[in-house]
């Protein structure tokens, strides 16, 4: 057994296997808090809270 495919692969066959690779769009939510656009179930850059509580404390 080899690991070289037995025929070749059209151009068409190739892209359509390659046409779900698209990037997203990363989903952000509003902090509760201070309102910043920040990803879910982090901690928010802006204000250092997670869940309603403040868990990291930033400098001002």
């Amino acid at each position: 057994m080899s690991i070289c495919p037995k025929n070749k692969s059209s151009r068409s066959h190739r892209d359509k296997r390659r046409a779900n690779w698209k990037m997203t769009a990363p989903t952000l939510v509003k902090c509760s808090k201070c309102g910043e656009l920040t990803m879910p179930h982090r901690v928010c850059k802006n204000c250092g809270t997670y869940n309603k509580r403040e868990v990291v404390k930033v400098g001002d």
